[in-house]
């Protein structure tokens, strides 16, 4: 019975290494699904604190779609990645007529999520009360889901520094992110 115990064992671990043997490799900068699941529940939010209101000279424009005529831009000012790994951002977009929606939002990379801190009209921003909510890759907002999958958040993961997205987003997409570009747009 000694000698059963160590074999069956041996023969367990023999097995499990053969079956990830052939299991494709994780990109690099990927987390597994653990890791991201164990940072979800030990996740906390820091405080916020809303950035200068966005000056047109501070935007840089980033391509969502062929099917909106609304142009869309962040404020490379207010672009920040937190200790909490969110990527906070002022966005514009701008209708064809000129007018401008704009908001301070933020994505959990690790999550898919966003939130939205506050709304600007006027110059001015009204704070807003709202809860973390999925991104959606076929919503009628698509602008989250460009950000977070080419910009923002390439491989789920936060950009390191305001530099780094500001990069991102006037290079057209984050080196990352373009690895797999066959499946871009």
């Amino acid at each position: 019975m000694k000698w059963l115990l160590p074999g069956l064992l041996a023969a367990v671990i023999g097995a499990a290494a053969a079956q990830n043997v052939n299991a494709p490799a994780a990109p690099a900068g990927t987390k597994s699904d653990w890791e991201l699941e164990q940072e979800r529940l030990n996740w906390k939010e820091i405080d916020t604190q809303l950035p200068p209101y966005p000056k047109d000279a501070t935007l840089i424009e980033f391509r969502v779609s062929s099917d909106t005529r609304f142009r869309f831009f962040v404020d490379a000012a207010s672009l920040s990645s937190g200790p909490d790994g969110v990527v906070r951002y002022t966005l514009v977009a701008k209708s064809p007529s000129g007018y401008a929606n704009v908001s301070y939002e933020g994505i959990r990379c690790t999550a898919k999520e966003i939130k939205v801190f506050a709304t600007g009209g006027d110059g001015r921003w009204t704070a807003r009360e709202s809860a973390w909510r999925p991104i959606e890759p076929r919503a009628f907002q698509r602008w989250h889901n460009e950000l977070f999958t080419w910009y923002l958040c390439p491989n789920r993961l936060p950009i390191e520094s305001a530099s780094e997205g500001a990069d991102a987003l006037r290079r057209g997409g984050h080196p990352a992110a373009l690895v797999d570009s066959q499946n871009r747009r």
